[in-house]
């Protein structure tokens, strides 16, 4: 398993994310889809969340930094800049703008794994391994005040939260899908990744210099 995220990394691949966060009685979901070149450290994607304020976001990855389209108070054509190393995720499994080579990192951290078997994945046979996430891999690059809550609740709870993570590898030895899922007493969250075209050359569009305005922080459920 460990292999298949390796080798991901060294490689380019098209992605489509589902998060489902559940609490309060409601459920939310949001789809994030895109392209990235992990090997060059680039890539591009949307984010959608029907029904909320603000329904839409666009990432741009390049040179280490990070373009953020769709932040309240900024331009239709203004893009938010960051370094990438400086972004911070702010809720519970997601990821520091929604980058998907941290959901990679922590996959690849998963602990006390098991095959479960055999499943059809997008038509395409797969070996299924499920593992957890023990607490230092579901804090990572958390914002401190939300690690602070996380941290409550694990010691409320006498032991780490239930982080259940999966990885479907197909025959050769490709990672095809991944999960992180969460749940407890009617708040959770659950996101799956699944990846296609791998190897497929992704291109990106920078912004222009004049179109960025430089942030240090972004917030706000479609950045994660």
């Amino acid at each position: 398993m460990r292999k298949a995220v390796a080798a991901l990394r060294q490689d380019s691949a098209g992605f489509d994310q589902e998060i489902e966060i559940e609490g309060d009685g409601q459920v939310y979901r949001l789809s994030i889809a895109g392209g990235f070149d992990f090997a060059a450290d680039r890539g591009h994607l949307e984010v959608d969340l029907p029904g909320g304020a603000i329904d839409h976001s666009e990432q741009v990855f390049a040179d280490g930094k990070i373009y953020i389209n769709g932040v309240q108070g900024s331009g239709v054509d203004n893009w938010a800049v960051m370094a990438r190393d400086k972004a911070e995720a702010h809720y519970l499994l997601r990821a520091p703008l929604n980058d998907p080579e941290h959901v990679l990192q922590q996959i690849a951290a998963m602990r006390k794994i098991s095959r479960q078997g055999e499943e059809k994945v997008e038509g395409v046979r797969t070996a299924h391994y499920r593992g957890i996430l023990d607490h230092r891999t579901t804090t990572l690059r958390t914002a401190p005040d939300v690690r602070t809550k996380i941290d409550r609740t694990r010691d409320a709870l006498g032991g780490d939260l239930p982080v259940f993570a999966d990885a479907w590898i197909d025959g050769k030895g490709r990672l095809v899908r991944v999960r992180m899922n969460v749940n407890m007493s009617g708040a959770g969250v659950t996101s799956t990744m699944t990846l296609s075209d791998v190897g497929k050359p992704v291109r990106v569009t920078v912004p222009r210099p004049a179109d960025t305005t430089p942030v240090t922080e972004v917030s706000g459920v479609l950045n994660g």
